[in-house]
């Protein structure tokens, strides 16, 4: 009889997660093919413990539930699951919950006794059922399989909400399907077979709404916010492979969704809700929040997960009473196993879900979660852990297009006195993203890899801010005008390269029926992923963050297999981590215009307009005393290897542009800003008039690189380091965060806005050049205040050249610029320019003055500033090699040659300086090599009672040092 086999299946999935549910019931209606359930309340203790959440459930509850099983038709029709109205309510766990919740569960004090009773039923009524001839084991297992591998779950209405202080975060899906589907990824009946040995599902999620707003203190919400994301729809694809027809867990995981539309809505009130959201995941990823307790209650909670995994097992009542009468023998397995399940952390809660589906009732028996205890040489060998291999899990999210606005809202009461007040939003900026791909590829603990990366991205302004009507529907004003931010590139000239190799990719192996190869060594994956080719797929932004950690002991580990199972805190001289961060921007196009500031600097204040404590504070350095110092063979080890974060961010072509205010409201603003009051609507608002042509200073830069490093584990180095006395400079160099800064082709000019839209050429105020900065800063630098002559920090600065030059017209309009930002006329409005002074300045293209202006010119090369800092003093020290300040009478069509009338030079040859041709002539260093022009250095001590012995020095190298003023 299939139904004695499928049964009690489909029961102990039902009753693992819903409370005070009849078995006899439950069977009888399923044999009769339909079952319906109404008012179910979840296990909600259940759901902690295997979410491994750090959130505790406050409610959960299913409205109504609905299985169909398709008896005589088992092998061709999917079992349905239908959940009609799910809702939970979660909230973080606080500190007082921490002291009972720490395993992951509520009500830990129930958890245990009540998985083993509902985890033990199914397996006695499994047990009971009569052992039909006609159907032979290997028939049994397979069908069982198949039923598992195509039953469809259909979720109708599904609701979750997240409350924390005044913030609640409700997600609203209308439905949610999964069921299986061919290689065409059309719904069907599969099963995995030889040799595609394949399993696919798909996911659809209609109509998902995300809504945040603000409840009072009584905890109710007075006023509905827009939502957050709004009747979106995406679906979801599945692909397992497996190693052989047998295998319980698949080898490879491929989960991957794609939404074709995103549209985000965030108002000034949800702004600070939504930052603190996004610190919470933060704080999470870095364990800041969320940690187990140790002790007595991680023992329980370890005591509780092995009753909850081992209870799969147990054949009858007789062996569960065995099992809790041995529970206590061997207390440091079961920690063991406790500690081993912490320590996965938040990659193997990720996989938890992915294989669930997959795998029976029986596969903790036939695989055994442990040996059973055997005698050796009249030994009892405790129980041998057996822990199935890691599998590869590919995790992708695709976004063709995505955007975000911005909302200003205001109150807008009623005509009715006693009518409510309702909540009116005012669209000001919005982001718009094409071709967004987020992927993540891991294998356990040894390696993951994270790649986030888009096509292109824009940013403009909408409507009018701060009552200034800049972009109304009434200004007529062209797109182009309210764009303020590009960067990349657009999906109709770069393709669909953010897809490759998706499931979505119709070019990718799965889908041509070939297994996917994946790249797990650092070094290839360094090789083949590098920021070339992520700005190839991409164009506008790429980021690879790979985390590697390999086994450096020099034993055979056997592989892949026995390495994930090692734990780092055994040996650690034999692991080697790595964290490298990738970051290139492709290039940019800032424009810096009055309405984009404004609105800019306004989504700044509102999301600091919060009183939200922090999640985690910093912890004060303290030095332990009894502190061990470290073996020789350790120092070895550390100065083999140290394991560190590497950051390298790279930004290509950046122009950046600063137009002359066309409106000025920034003195409402930046005291909001800064903290020093509240927002207030100014009073004087001026009317927007367009102004054409409006002059600009642009900047410009051709390449900008960044590197960062930092000690990966730096409170445990420097404790360890501070601890040797005569520590090497390769672990002191280990001891510091560094920092390198190299700009490449930066220049700067002024420019003009037409009234087509476009810019002029540019005219050089700053011809382009290029600079370095290098600076270091010690970690925890309290455990070396007993070594005064360790630097804390350390810069050096190096530019080779720099040259500033500007007419009497060019700086008078920098003037006017700079002023039209930092002074406010009173009501707002722009000052204005002086229309000769432009047309002085932008002369047309290809005309020749007859009487240019005179150009003052200054010029320093060779500057090399450097600054250290100790707990003892501070010094400074620097060279010039040169500079130079000049006036240039440019020649004119009559033959007339330039004239360079020297102001301030050095270092010069002073010879001849009586010689009227010494004035006309340009004088430079002999050489490269020729002495600087000034060196300097400052020592200034920490103490105050100790200034007096600071000292100065002032150097000058070249004796022949000449100036001349005029």
């Amino acid at each position: 009889m299939l139904e004695s086999y499928v049964t009690p299946l489909l029961m102990s999935y039902v009753d693992r997660y819903i409370k005070n549910l009849k078995p006899s019931d439950l069977q009888l209606s399923l044999w009769g093919g339909d079952v319906v359930l109404s008012k179910l309340e979840l296990k909600l203790d259940v759901l902690e413990q295997e979410l491994k959440l750090p959130f505790t459930f406050l409610s959960g509850h299913i409205h109504e539930l609905r299985i169909h099983v398709p008896w005589t038709k088992l092998g061709s029709e999917p079992v349905v699951i239908t959940i009609n109205t799910m809702e939970c309510i979660l909230k973080l766990k606080d500190g007082a919950q921490d002291d009972h919740e720490s395993c992951g569960s509520s009500s830990t004090s129930r958890s245990a006794t009540e998985s083993v009773k509902s985890l033990a039923k199914p397996r006695r009524i499994h047990q009971a059922a009569p052992s039909d001839p006609d159907l032979p084991p290997g028939y049994v297992q397979s069908l069982i399989r198949r039923v598992v591998n195509n039953v469809n779950i259909v979720v109708n209405n599904l609701i979750l909400k997240y409350v924390e202080d005044d913030i609640v975060l409700s997600v609203n899906i209308t439905s949610a399907e999964c069921y299986t589907v061919d290689e065409f990824w059309d719904r069907a009946f599969m099963d995995i077979s030889a040799p595609d040995l394949v399993l696919r599902k798909v996911i659809n999620f209609s109509d998902c709404t995300v809504c945040l707003d603000k409840r009072n203190a009584s905890g109710k919400i007075e006023f509905y916010q827009d939502p957050l994301l709004y009747k979106c729809s995406f679906r979801t694809r599945l692909h397992f492979t497996y190693d052989n027809i047998n295998s319980k867990i698949p080898s490879v995981i491929k989960i991957q969704t794609l939404v074709e539309s995103l549209k985000l809505s965030i108002t000034d009130q949800q702004l600070p809700m939504f930052i603190r959201i996004m610190e919470l995941g933060i704080a999470l990823y870095y364990g800041e929040i969320g940690t187990q307790k140790e002790g007595e209650t991680e023992e329980m909670c370890s005591h509780s997960r092995e009753t909850v995994v081992n209870i799969t097992g147990v054949e009858s009542e007789a062996d569960v009473q065995s099992l809790h009468t041995g529970q206590y023998q061997n207390p440091e397995l079961y920690l063991q196993q406790g500690n081993e399940e912490d320590n996965q952390s938040w990659v193997s809660w990720a996989w938890s879900f992915v294989p669930a589906i997959v795998s029976t009732g029986e596969d903790d028996q036939e695989e055994g979660l442990y040996y059973p205890q055997t005698e050796e040489d009249g030994q009892t060998r405790s129980p041998r852990h057996h822990t199935p291999k890691d599998p590869i899990v590919s995790i992708g999210f695709y976004c063709t297009k995505a955007s975000v606005t911005f909302k200003l809202t205001e109150m807008q009461a009623e005509s009715s006195y006693y009518s409510p007040q309702k909540v009116k939003s005012r669209e000001v900026l919005c982001l718009e993203q094409e071709g967004i791909t987020i992927e993540v590829l891991m294998m356990g603990e040894p390696f993951f890899d994270c790649q986030i990366g888009f096509v292109g991205c824009r940013a403009l302004c909408l409507k009018g801010i701060m009552g200034v009507k800049d972009f109304e529907e009434n200004m007529n004003r062209c797109e182009e005008d309210a764009i303020f931010f590009t960067c990349g590139e657009n999906l109709s000239s770069k393709g669909m390269t953010y897809l490759t190799n998706s499931l979505f990719d119709y070019r990718s192996p799965e889908n041509n029926g070939v297994r996917a190869e994946f790249i797990l060594d650092a070094n290839h994956h360094k090789e083949t992923y590098t920021e070339i080719a992520g700005m190839q797929r991409f164009g506008a932004f790429y980021m690879d963050y790979l985390y590697t950690m390999e086994n450096n002991s020099g034993k055979d580990t056997g592989g892949q297999q026995e390495f994930s199972v090692m734990n780092k805190e055994d040996d650690p001289t034999g692991v080697q981590e790595t964290s490298v961060k990738r970051l290139v921007v492709g290039p940019l196009d800032i424009r810096l215009h009055s309405s984009a500031v404004h609105r800019i600097l306004k989504m700044v204040a509102c999301g600091l307009d919060h009183e939200y404590e922090p999640y985690s504070s910093p912890k004060p350095d303290t030095i332990d005393d009894d502190r061990v110092l470290p073996s020789p063979e350790e120092v070895v080890a550390l100065e083999e290897f140290i394991p560190t974060r590497l950051t390298c961010v790279t930004v290509i072509k950046i122009a950046i542009t600063i137009p002359m205010a066309e409106f000025n409201l920034l003195d409402s603003l930046l005291p909001v800003i800064l903290g020093q009051k509240t927002f207030t609507t100014p009073m004087n608002v001026p009317v927007f008039q367009q102004v054409r042509p409006l002059p600009a200073i642009r900047f410009q830069v051709d390449k900008v690189n960044l590197e960062h490093s930092v000690p990966m584990y730096a409170p445990e180095l420097v404790s360890t380091v501070s601890s040797l006395s005569q520590p090497s400079d390769n672990l002191l160099h280990h001891c510091y965060a560094h920092c390198y800064l190299k700009v490449f082709g930066f220049q700067a000019g002024l420019t003009c806005l037409g009234s087509d839209g476009s810019f002029l050429p540019l005219f050089p105020i700053v011809p382009s050049f290029s600079t370095a900065l290098y600076a270091k800063l010690l970690r925890h630098p309290v455990y070396w205040t007993k070594r005064p002559f360790v630097p804390i920090t350390e810069c050096i600065f190096e530019l080779p050249n720099f040259t500033i030059q500007a007419t009497r017209a060019q700086t008078l309009l920098l003037q006017a610029i700079c002023q039209s930002w930092t002074h406010n006329m009173g009501n707002g409005a722009s000052p204005g320019v002086n229309e000769a002074l432009l047309s002085e300045v932008y002369k047309a293209s290809g005309v020749k003055s007859q009487n240019p202006p005179p150009t003052l010119e200054g010029s320093i090369q060779n500057v090399e500033l450097k600054y250290c800092s100790k707990s003892l003093v501070k010094c400074a020290s620097g060279t010039v090699g040169s500079i130079k300040l000049c006036a240039k009478a440019p020649g004119t069509n009559e033959g007339v040659k330039e004239k360079l009338v020297p102001l301030i030079q050095g270092p010069s040859d002073t010879k001849e300086l009586h010689l009227s041709k010494w004035l006309n002539e340009s004088r430079k260093p002999e050489s490269l090599l020729a002495p600087d022009l000034l060196a300097f250095s400052v020592q200034v001590p920490q103490q105050m009672e100790d200034c007096r012995n600071s000292v100065w020095t002032w150097t000058v190298i070249n004796e022949q040092l000449g100036a001349v003023l005029l």
